[in-house]
This record gives C-alpha cells, sequence and structure tokens, in this order.
C-alpha cells in the first residue's frame, strides 16, 4: 500500500500512462495479426434488406398473417454473447423490414418452444429490458459506425428508445459502464415519435414497430445506407443474442460492428413539430400563514428538420413539472455530490455537448441551467438548440435565457458551441465553448464565465483507444492557474479490460456552467480487470478479478484521496451474483471539517483497510434484493455501512423497490448514525398510463419527502401529468409539514406537416 502512497508525481503518472499506451498498441496489434482473414469484424458481410411496400402493415403485433411483409426476406441468424458465447440462439429470430413514403416498419418475430416461460417484468416506458424478454433494433442512420438510435419492446409493448453516441462510451473512456452525467455513451432520455404493438401467441411473440423516417436523422440523400443490428433477450436463461457475432465484452452500441441494411429509397422528408403546455398548480409553504398560492402558466416547445440531418429546436416558458425529483442523498465527505440532469430538454442530444469525465470534471454541466443553490428553480425565459451534421461535421449550438431572481440570481445567458468530426476507427476531434453571460438590472460589471476545450479519441485497432481533453476558464478576478486535462489509454478484449489515466485541474480552474467534484489536483488512475468464463464450476457464468487505484494529490503534493480497490465478482448461471473486495484508502484532510452537527474531522491523514462486499439475487425474478457493505475504518474512527435494496413486482403491471442505506460511524470526537430510507413504487394500468411514488425519508436533512406522479403520455412523451409533492420536517414531537403542492400539466404534439 505504501508505494501507492509514497508520493505520485506527474511525471511518474506520465509513465503510467505511456506504458498503458503501449500496451494498447502492441495488444491492438497482436489482435489484428490473430483476426487476419476470418472477417469477425472488419467484414462480417451481414446485410439486411428492406422492401418498399404501398400499403403498410396493420400495426396490431401480428406479423405472420400480415401480407405488407410477405415480399419482405427474412433476417435471421442470431448469435449468442451469454451465456455460450459464440454459440447460435437457441430461439429461432425473424425479422422482415418494409417502409412506405413516410414510415420504416420493423415485424418481429421471437419464437419460443415454451411460451409460457416468457418473462414480463415491467411494462412503463423507457423501463429497463435488461431483466425481460426483449427485442432491440439500432440503426446507425448516418452509417459512420459512431452514433445512432435504439428502439425496444418487450412482450408487453413498451417504448423504449434512446440515443447512443460514440457506441455507448459518450465523450470519456468506458463511459457506457457509468451511465451518468449529462452526456453519457447512451441517451435513454431522448423519446422520439414512433410506435409499437406486440402479441404473445402459441409459437412464442411478436412485435411490430412502426418508426417515422421524420423522427430519425439521416444524410441528405434519396438512397440510404444504414448499420444496423438486432438484439433478442431470453430472461429466464439469461440469453443475449445478436444478429452480428459480438465478442462477450460488447452490446448493441458497438456500431463499428454492425451489418448493413439496403434497399432504402427515402423521398424527401418535411418536419415541423410543435408542443404545447398548459399548467395549474397550487402550492402552500406552511412555514408562512398565508393562503394557498394558485396560478396557471402556459408554454410550448417547437422541432423544425432544416435538412434531415439538422434539427433546429425552441423553446418558450421552459417547464419541467413532471420531472421526478432528485433522489437525495447523505454527504459524509468534503466534496461536491453529483445530481444526474433529468430534464427532458436538456437531455435531448446531450451527447453532442459532452466534453469531460463523467461525473467528477464536466465542461458543461445543463443543471447549472434553471437551477440554482439547494436546488432551487430559476425561470427559464427560452431558448434554442441546433444539433446535428453538417458537412460530415457533428455541430451543436445552444442558447438558453433565464429570468432574475432577486436576492438570487441575475438574469444570465448560456450559450454553448460544440464541433467535432467522427474520423475513421471509433475516432474523432473537437472543440466547446461555454459561456454564461450576467444580463439585466441586477447584472454586475464583467460578471461571466467562460471555458474552452478542445477533445479527441483515437481508436486503435478494434480494442484500444486514446482520449483526453484540454479546457481553460476565463473568470474575471482569477488568473493563471486556470487549466485542466486529462489523458488517458484504454484496451477491452474478451478477457482483459486495461485503463490508465492521468486528470490535472488547476487551483482557479472554474467551469461555473460545469461540473466539478473537487478543485485543483492530480489524479492517476488505472484499472486491470479480467473476465474468465469457467466451463463447469460451481455453476458459476463468469470470474471478473480486477484491481484499480485512483489517487488525488494536491499541487503542493499533499496527497488527499487514495483508493486501492481489489476485488472479484462471482457471476452464477442462475443470475446470483457476489462481489468480494478490499480496499485500502487513505484520505488527506487538509482543513478541518463538520462531518456530522458537533463532529469534526481534524486536519490529518488517515490510512485504512475495510472489507467490502456486495450480493443481489436474480433480478429478474418476482423478489430479488441487493446488498452492499463496507466495514473498516474511516477518518480515524471506524465505519458499518449497508446500502440494501428489495424489489418485488406482481407482473407486469405492479412494482415496488424499497431501498435503506445506513451510515454507523464511530470517530474520536464522537459516534453518530444516518439513514436514507426510498421507497419506489409504480403500477402501468397500460404501457402508456402509469402511476409511480417516490418515498424519501432522510434522518440528516431531517426530512420526509412525498412525490407521486401520474402520466397519461401520448406521443413523443406529451401527454397529462399529474404530480403532487409534499415535505414534512422530522421533529421531536413528529412530522410538520414544511410544503406541499400539486400540479396539473397538459402537452400535446402537433405535427404541423403532417
Amino acid at each position: 500500500m505504501n508505494v501507492f502512497h509514497a508520493g505520485c508525481s506527474k511525471s511518474t503518472a506520465g509513465l503510467t500512462v505511456l506504458w498503458l499506451t503501449t500496451a494498447v498498441w502492441v495488444a491492438a496489434g497482436s489482435a489484428q495479426t490473430s483476426r487476419s482473414g476470418n472477417g469477425d469484424w472488419r467484414t462480417n458481410g451481414r446485410v439486411a434488406r428492406a422492401v418498399r411496400v404501398e400499403t403498410p402493415p396493420v400495426l396490431d403485433g401480428e406479423v405472420l398473417n400480415d401480407p405488407a411483409y410477405a415480399a419482405a426476406p427474412a433476417t435471421t441468424g442470431f448469435w449468442q454473447t451469454a451465456p455460450d458465447e459464440g454459440q447460435p440462439a437457441t430461439q429461432r429470430t425473424e425479422v422482415r423490414i418494409v417502409y412506405t413514403a413516410d414510415t420504416l416498419y420493423f415485424g418481429v418475430v421471437c419464437y419460443d418452444n415454451d411460451p409460457s416461460h416468457i418473462i414480463i417484468s415491467d411494462s412503463r416506458r423507457d423501463a429497463s429490458l435488461d431483466e425481460t424478454d426483449a427485442f432491440l433494433i439500432i440503426l446507425d442512420t448516418y452509417h459512420d459506425r459512431q452514433n445512432g438510435f435504439v428502439f425496444g419492446t418487450n412482450p408487453a409493448g413498451i417504448e423504449y428508445d434512446g440515443q447512443v453516441t460514440n457506441e455507448g462510451e459518450g465523450s470519456g473512456m468506458m463511459r457506457g459502464r457509468q451511465q451518468r452525467g449529462s452526456g453519457s455513451g447512451f441517451n435513454l432520455n431522448w423519446d422520439g415519435s414512433w410506435d409499437v404493438r406486440t402479441k404473445i401467441a402459441d409459437y412464442g411473440w411478436s412485435a411490430e414497430f412502426a418508426i417515422p423516417f421524420r423522427t430519425l436523422r439521416f444524410k441528405r440523400q434519396k438512397e440510404q445506407v444504414w448499420g444496423i443490428n438486432f438484439q433478442r433477450n431470453i430472461r429466464r436463461r439469461k440469453e443475449k443474442s445478436y444478429w452480428i457475432k459480438l465478442p462477450r465484452q460488447f452490446n448493441l452500441y458497438r456500431l463499428s460492428m454492425a451489418g448493413t441494411l439496403v434497399g432504402l429509397s427515402i423521398p424527401s422528408q418535411r418536419n415541423l413539430k410543435f408542443m404545447p403546455y398548459v399548467l395549474g398548480k397550487a402550492v402552500r409553504d406552511f412555514s408562512h400563514p398565508s393562503a394557498t398560492d394558485w396560478h396557471g402558466d402556459f408554454g410550448a416547445d417547437a422541432k423544425y428538420s432544416i435538412t434531415p440531418s439538422l434539427t433546429l429546436d425552441l423553446t418558450y416558458n421552459t417547464d419541467f413539472a413532471q420531472v421526478e425529483v432528485d433522489e437525495q442523498q447523505i454527504n459524509i465527505d468534503r466534496f461536491n455530490l453529483f445530481f444526474p440532469e433529468k430534464r427532458p430538454f436538456f437531455l435531448e442530444n446531450a451527447g453532442i455537448f459532452s466534453v469531460g469525465s463523467a461525473g467528477e470534471v464536466e465542461l458543461f454541466f445543463s443543471r447549472r441551467i434553471g437551477i440554482g443553490p439547494g436546488g432551487v428553480a430559476i425561470p427559464i425565459l427560452g431558448g434554442a438548440r441546433l444539433s446535428g451534421k453538417m458537412a460530415g461535421v457533428n455541430v451543436g449550438l445552444l442558447n438558453m435565457q433565464t429570468e432574475a431572481v432577486e436576492g438570487l440570481s441575475p438574469a444570465n445567458n448560456f450559450s454553448v458551441a460544440r464541433v467535432y468530426k467522427e474520423l475513421p476507427n471509433r475516432s474523432s476531434a473537437g472543440v466547446l465553448f461555454v459561456n454564461r453571460q450576467a444580463t439585466g438590472g441586477f447584472a454586475e460589471d464583467e460578471e461571466y464565465n467562460r471555458t474552452f476545450a478542445v477533445d479527441g479519441r483515437w481508436g486503435i485497432g478494434q480494442y484500444g483507444q486514446i482520449s483526453g481533453f484540454l479546457a481553460r476558464t476565463v473568470t474575471p478576478g482569477l488568473t493563471g492557474k486556470d487549466h485542466a486535462f486529462k489523458i488517458g489509454a484504454s484496451y477491452n478484449s474478451e478477457s482483459w479490460l486495461l485503463l490508465a489515466d492521468y486528470t490535472e485541474v488547476a487551483d482557479q480552474f472554474n467551469p461555473e456552467v460545469g461540473f466539478l467534484m473537487r478543485g485543483g489536483f492530480r489524479k492517476p488512475n488505472f484499472l486491470i480487470f479480467h473476465r474468465y468464463r469457467p466451463e463447469n464450476f460451481l455453476g458459476l457464468q463468469e470470474l471478473r478479478p480486477h484491481v484499480s487505484y485512483r489517487g488525488y494529490w494536491k499541487f503542493s503534493g499533499f496527497q488527499e484521496t487514495g483508493f486501492l480497490h481489489i476485488d472479484n465478482h462471482w457471476e452464477f448461471k442462475t443470475g446470483d451474483e457476489i462481489h468480494t473486495g478490499i480496499n485500502f484508502t487513505r484520505e488527506g484532510v487538509v482543513q478541518a471539517f463538520e462531518i456530522y452537527p458537533g463532529i469534526t474531522v481534524p486536519e490529518g491523514t488517515y490510512d485504512h483497510v475495510e472489507a467490502q462486499i456486495v450480493a443481489f439475487t436474480n433480478q429478474g425474478a418476482p423478489v430479488s434484493f441487493r446488498i452492499r457493505a463496507n466495514m473498516g475504518g474511516f477518518f480515524g474512527g471506524s465505519r458499518v455501512s449497508f446500502n440494501s435494496s428489495l424489489k418485488m413486482r406482481r407482473g407486469e403491471t405492479f412494482r415496488t423497490e424499497i431501498a435503506w442505506l445506513r451510515n454507523d460511524i464511530s470517530l474520536p470526537n464522537g459516534r453518530f448514525e444516518t439513514n436514507l430510507i426510498r421507497a419506489r413504487i409504480s403500477y402501468s394500468f397500460s404501457p402508456r398510463v402509469t402511476l409511480q411514488a417516490l418515498i424519501q425519508y432522510n434522518d440528516r436533512a431531517e426530512m420526509f419527502s412525498t412525490n407521486v406522479r401520474f402520466s397519461w403520455l401520448q406521443s413523443a412523451n406529451t401527454g397529462l401529468f399529474i404530480v403532487y409533492n409534499e415535505n414534512q420536517d422530522i421533529l421531536d414531537s413528529g412530522l410538520g409539514l414544511r410544503d406541499r403542492s400539486l400540479i396539473l400539466k397538459y402537452s400535446a404534439l402537433i405535427d404541423v406537416l403532417r
């Protein structure tokens, strides 16, 4: 352990990255040589053909007896990645593709020799498809082998869609594993306008997808060639199979290995959509003896396709009343907590604007727009976003104007410009500019903040990659030492994942429209991760031993954090999993801080060891649980931490999850406990009509909160929303109401040119 804490210099970190870069080169060359001639991923040769029809299919889930599909060849032949990698799928799947002048149709038949064992775990829109029988499509409409649209469903007929950026890795290496931040590699919050219908029968189940061409973005030419792949999940045997044979470390987002869709001859498409809303709201603040505040509001969004590949989005009096409240967190450290963006307008095409390191150094973080300190809402007057491709270059331009809130914030104008060019073999290069300018009567002179950045990725073979960014900020009153950068390399094969990177953030680096977990640090980071699938041992599907390290040093040479993690994941064929690990930690406290009322952690360096165990049962079962426990030293004392959850479902309509995070901490200056309990409950009357509740208890904040949402969805996530919020203070005498609100909102999608 001491070798990691002895003092990591900038040059040492650079040598670490250089070493891994060399390993990537060697390994990539070896992979190229070993695969030469087998055509596995460079020339897979698999082609799906779409057929033009004059009469569209009847959208009812019935595929086999619909004459519209008769002329379309069946695309079939799926290959497993799990549980038996490289073997044919155990059940046959057929896909037929037809289209009309304005809509693309997929007719899918998922044969099953035992339909009574089909598993349907959820029927909410965009619910996870990992724990259910399911079918997914990915379309690389620009055929750039990096970006695409995903559409999926399960036998209940849910609508699941999203955008893939950089093959699911986002702007940073391996971001697809994190799935967080404003620009993760897969953006589930993109909601397109399309339809799906399903049917369960004695042959298995079938699905029909109807995707209007206006929902997609593609090159401005009549004859189209797209990338394409399909995925089928058979949950009872944890089987994942793909039309294109993929190595185990990749998933559907691996567009550089996708097949080809031909036969599309698309007439010119015109697209103008108008999405107005009206809202009524009743709010009462019980801390003031006042009557209930009633008010109404209205606003609108608009979407116009300037070209098939370039879209203009406009918003006026932007409102997010229907968005779920944040999950509460308890901070037992001295760094900033990360809360992900949930507002739909900012999440659409978020990957275009993403540069930095997810959840740690995000150069543009849209939650800085319209959300003030403490989560206070700041009215957004309106804005515009231009996104898509021009002349083969990805372009993203965003401008938003917020209103002034006296005593809290002046009016602000936010501008973001992002341009990047995709290059062969998963490579790219780009620039980013972010500007916040205070406006109006409350603004002071020279009240602005700007961020400039360049970034790039370089794919080496199919498995290797080097990536990084370089940025600086401009803030009146701050001079010098205002840079940040990251450089790293990764290698990801069937058996090995190797990663090393180095991040540096100067003391005066200040991205006010971004997110910094902590400021002023130098950080080396590495991961050595092995995947092993035994032939027949204890019912195991896969073993994943690994070791990782991350360290944070101040520029003075003082180590602020060190974390060495040694672990093994034991994944069983039943779906159960156990992780057994040990952590060696160092925390260097520069300035004493209050970790709990009346309890302070003094300055100093604290070295500790802790045991860690994670266990969870088959998450596709009607009842499942998950627990994560850490036990060991903590700031000179000890900590026992439990994070547990219990999930229960009845069919695909009712789901509930109860989670409990508890910390029992004993320090030289005192002992304390924290508890955070969270309950999620949902009932789906149909895939588009859902009642959901999020109930949270936080004894650290002395708060009990309830968020209940009823949604009756129409097209593209518009429709009727009824939202009830209530916050209560935890008092010695019981619960006391802090505030409550009731919101009624209706939004509609008007297709002006249809």
